[in-house]
């Protein structure tokens, strides 16, 4: 007689866990994973800024420069103030606008290029008073534009037959000037018979590295 004894079914295998090593080494590489995709990420942000902020400064020296164009290409030589001036520190000089004449000051103080304009004059008085207030200026008077920063220098020359520093005498216009003026403004009346230079030359030194711009001046009138 036999006695059956009970099928043991056979089990199939289940799900195999991973161990703590195995999620430890897991959430490593991840982790390194994540460090160099942030370090990637990191890398492109600073990048673009740093691209940025060159293009904003290139484009805004681009207009800072065709603003100087367009104040030496409206020049006027008159017999009451200097067209064109430069002391070492600031350039100054007499343009046209619609509304008169106006004195404009180029400077460079504490690494900044600042700009500084007169109200328009009418009357020979008003002109030179203009002329007299930009050899007084700080810098904090109204009418200043900053225009650019981190500037540490700049020079400027005169294109007489020759490259010439500006501030070496030039040729003596043939008109004088009209007698009966003292003081400062006998002195801007007797430099505005200095005849124009034909260009202007101004070097820059900028952290980038020193930048120079030719202007050619347009006929004397």
């Amino acid at each position: 007689m036999f006695i059956s004894t009970p099928h043991r079914a056979h089990r199939l295998p289940g799900p195999r866990g991973f161990t703590l090593v195995e999620v430890l080494v897991a959430l490593l590489i991840m982790a390194v994973l994540a460090a160099l995709g942030w370090q990637g990420i990191d890398s492109m942000a600073r990048t673009r800024e740093v691209a940025q902020a060159s293009t904003e400064r290139t484009l805004r020296l681009a207009t800072v420069i065709a603003q100087l164009e367009a104040d030496l290409a409206a020049l006027e030589n008159t017999p009451a103030t200097p067209a064109l001036a430069f002391d070492g520190a600031a350039l100054r000089l007499t343009r046209r606008t619609p509304g008169g004449l106006q004195v404009v000051v180029w400077a460079s103080r504490e690494g900044r290029w600042l700009r500084w304009a007169s109200t328009s004059a009418t009357r020979v008085d008003d002109l030179q008073q203009a002329w007299l207030a930009s050899q007084q200026l700080s810098g904090q008077e109204p009418g200043h534009t900053p225009l650019l920063d981190s500037m540490t220098g700049w020079q400027v020359y005169f294109y007489r037959g020759g490259w010439s520093n500006a501030q070496s005498s030039g040729d003596q216009a043939e008109s004088a000037a009209p007698g009966g003026t003292s003081g400062g403004a006998g002195a801007a009346a007797a430099a505005a018979r200095e005849l124009l230079p034909t260009g202007v030359r101004v070097v820059l030194e900028l952290p980038e590295g020193a930048l120079t711009r030719d202007v050619a001046l347009g006929p004397q009138s």
